[in-house]
This record gives structure tokens, C-alpha cells and sequence, in this order.
């Protein structure tokens, strides 16, 4: 599991290191971005990836990945 979970917010999919956010809930993205209310809907999955987002959490998977192989 990575230590990271992606929140459709504000018309784009974030990355977030936060555990659990609900819809609705208020999170701070890895792009900085202090994000309002998560939107859960089936919609919003389709959304664009937020660009900074997805650096962050590739970077965030590679490690991950370089501490479990050998």
C-alpha cells in the first residue's frame, strides 16, 4: 500500500498522505493545495490528475517501492 490515497476536490483528482478523508471533507493535497470538501461522486473519478499531484505521488510510490526491493 502506498502512503498516499487520491480525493477528486475542486475539479481536479488530488493526492493526499491523509489516511482516510471522507466526502466532504476538508485535506491538504501534496501540491499544496488546502482542498475544501473531497467530492466522492462517480463524476468526479473522471476528473483530470492534478500535474504537481501525481509528481508527488510517483516520487512518494518510488520510494516506497526502493525500501521493499532489494
Amino acid at each position: 500500500m502506498y502512503p498516499f490515497i487520491w480525493r477528486p476536490s475542486d475539479g481536479v483528482r488530488h493526492a493526499t498522505k491523509s489516511t482516510e478523508v471522507a466526502d466532504g471533507a476538508a485535506f491538504r493535497a501534496l501540491c499544496g493545495a488546502e482542498c475544501a470538501a473531497a467530492d466522492l461522486s462517480e463524476q468526479a473519478w473522471l476528473w483530470a490528475t492534478c500535474p504537481e499531484c501525481n509528481a508527488s505521488a510517483h516520487k512518494l510510490a518510488h520510494e516506497q517501492t526502493a525500501l521493499v526491493l532489494p
